[in-house]
């Protein structure tokens, strides 16, 4: 079945165990739907925006890149053994708004990614990626939580 609702399904991932449920999630609408599934990882460089890089940043920027690859692979993995094939990227910002910019480049239709249900002060503090695209974008987004109960930090 071909939906026109869901033709380009954006699953975003950090590459943690949170997003692996999102990852499902989405791999399963786009096996669903037809849709073509791309896969973004966003390396955050709001710590490097007001340093210069140097050998331990430029080590740890290293470490973000393979976990960013070890992500993508992940999405890549899952979908394939679902009989898909995914577009997979690794980027560099902010990542609510690499996320928005990237799914409204690629006329992406879906928006899935991982959310912890954090709720209350903790949201407010620590702010999530998740909230901040699903305020910010025109495109539909679907927050897959971790698990059913909150988590409280």
């Amino acid at each position: 079945m071909v939906s026109k609702l869901y033709r380009q399904i954006l699953i975003a991932t950090d590459g943690s165990e949170y997003t692996k449920k999102a990852v499902d999630y989405g791999i399963e609408l786009a096996n669903n739907t037809g849709a073509k599934l791309h896969a973004i990882y966003v390396i955050d460089t709001r710590a490097y925006d007001s340093i210069p890089l140097s050998a331990p940043m430029e080590y740890a920027y290293s470490l973000l890149r393979q976990e960013g690859d070890t992500a993508i692979k992940y999405v890549a993995d899952r979908a394939e053994a679902a009989g898909l094939e995914v577009e997979g990227i690794i980027t560099e910002g902010h990542p609510a708004d690499e996320i928005i910019k990237y799914a409204e480049k690629n006329s992406i239709d879906l928006i899935v990614m991982g959310t912890l249900g954090k709720s209350g002060i903790n949201r407010f503090l620590l702010g999530s990626v998740a909230d901040k695209v699903i305020r910010n974008s025109r495109i539909p987004v679907i927050a897959v939580p971790v698990r059913n109960k909150k988590i409280e930090l």
